[in-house]
C-alpha cells in the first residue's frame, strides 16, 4: 500500500526523476529485509539504506532525530507496515505529505495474512517467501512509478532475483520435511515464526506475543514449558534481536522437571545479520534459519 503520493503528481515525479539525471534514487527503508533485496532490484539506479541494522528490534524502535533528517532527505521510503513499526506511525504520516512512501506489506491480502488471539494482525510477513515476493512486487511498482525510464530494468532485475528466491524455498521445503512430524515443535522467544511454521508444517510455540512490548508472565513461562514436556521438544530458539532471558527460564524450568532440553542456536527474527555477512543478505538469513532449525530438530550435525 502506497501510503500518500501526496503534493506530488505523476508527471511532477516523471519530471522530478528525468531532471536528477544519473542522480541514485535515494531510498530509505525501516528493515533490512526490505533494504537488502529492493538494492538488488534497483541495481545501479538506488541507494537504498536501512534505519535498523543487525539486532534492532523494530517493534520498539522510535525514530531519532538523525533518522527524521533521513527520511525527509530520501526520495523513497520503504517500510514493512501490518503495525511491525508501530512507533514510527507518526512520522511516516508527516513524511507521506511530501515523499513517496509505501507499507510494502499492506499489499498483502488479508485472508493470506494470520491473526493472533485477540485479532492482531501478525507482521513477520517475510518468513512466507511467496507473500515477501508480493510485498516486494509492491516496492518494485513505487519504484517504477517513480522512475518509469528505469522500469524495464527494475522489472528483469526483480525477476532475476525471485527465481532465486524459488529455488530457496524448493530447498527449504525440502530440507525441513525431513524432520520427523513428532519432532515438528518450533520453542521460541516471541511470536515471529508463525508464517514460516504455516509454510512448513511446523507447530510455533512463541513465548512473547506477536509485539516485543507484550509483557511475559509466569503462566507464560510455564504454559510453554508444559508444551515442551508434552511433545519432548529437543531444542528451543533465542533471537537476535530480543533479550534472551526468558528461553533461559524455560530452559531452566524444564530442566528441573526432568527435561534436559537444548539451546537449538539464536534465529533471525526481525532483524538480518551484520551487513556484508551471508546472514546480512535476506537470502543467507533465511537459508541460516532453516539449517539451525533443521539441524536442532534432527539432533544431527552437517
Amino acid at each position: 500500500m502506497t501510503l500518500a503520493l501526496a503534493g506530488c503528481s505523476g508527471d511532477k515525479k516523471k519530471e522530478a526523476a528525468s531532471a536528477e539525471g544519473d542522480k541514485k534514487i535515494n531510498i530509505v527503508t525501516t528493515i533490512a529485509q526490505i533494504a537488502e533485496p529492493i538494492s538488488i532490484i534497483g541495481g545501479e539506479y538506488v541507494q537504498v539504506e536501512s534505519l535498523m541494522g543487525p539486532g534492532v528490534d523494530p517493534h520498539l524502535y522510535k525514530a531519532t532525530q538523525g533518522d527524521i533528517k533521513k527520511l525527509e532527505g530520501s526520495d523513497i521510503v520503504l517500510y514493512s507496515g501490518l503495525n511491525l513499526e508501530g512507533n514510527m506511525t507518526e512520522a511516516f504520516e508527516n513524511i507521506s505529505k511530501k515523499k513517496t512512501v509505501s507499507a510494502i506489506s499492506e499489499s498483502i491480502s488479508e485472508d493470506q495474512l494470520l491473526n493472533d488471539e485477540n485479532g492482531a494482525i501478525d507482521p513477520h510477513v517475510w518468513f512466507d517467501i511467496e507473500l515477501w515476493k508480493t510485498a516486494l512486487e509492491e516496492a518494485t511498482a513505487t519504484l517504477k512509478e517513480y522512475a518509469p525510464d528505469h522500469a524495464d530494468d527494475f522489472e528483469k532485475n526483480k525477476k532475476d532475483y525471485f527465481v532465486k528466491l524459488d529455488e530457496l524455498l524448493e530447498e527449504s521445503k525440502s530440507k525441513l520435511a525431513e524432520i520427523p512430524k513428532e519432532k515438528r515443535v518450533l520453542v521460541t522467544a516471541h511470536d515471529a515464526f508463525g508464517y514460516f511454521g504455516r509454510a512448513y508444517d511446523i507447530d510455533v510455540v512463541g513465548l512473547q506475543g506477536l509485539s516485543t512490548e507484550d509483557e511475559i508472565g509466569i503462566s507464560d513461562i510455564d504454559d510453554t514449558i508444559e508444551i515442551i514436556m508434552e511433545h519432548k521438544v529437543p531444542s528451543v530458539f533465542v533471537e537476535s534481536s530480543v533479550n534472551q532471558n526468558s528461553i533461559k527460564a524455560v530452559i531452566e524450568g524444564a530442566k528441573k522437571k526432568g527435561l534436559d532440553i537444548q539451546l537449538g542456536g539464536e534465529l533471525y527474527s526481525d532483524a538480518m545479520g551484520n551487513e556484508g555477512t551471508e546472514e546480512g543478505t535476506y537470502i543467507g538469513m533465511y537459508r541460516y534459519n532453516v539449517k539451525t532449525i533443521y539441524e536442532a530438530l534432527q539432533g544431527v550435525e552437517e
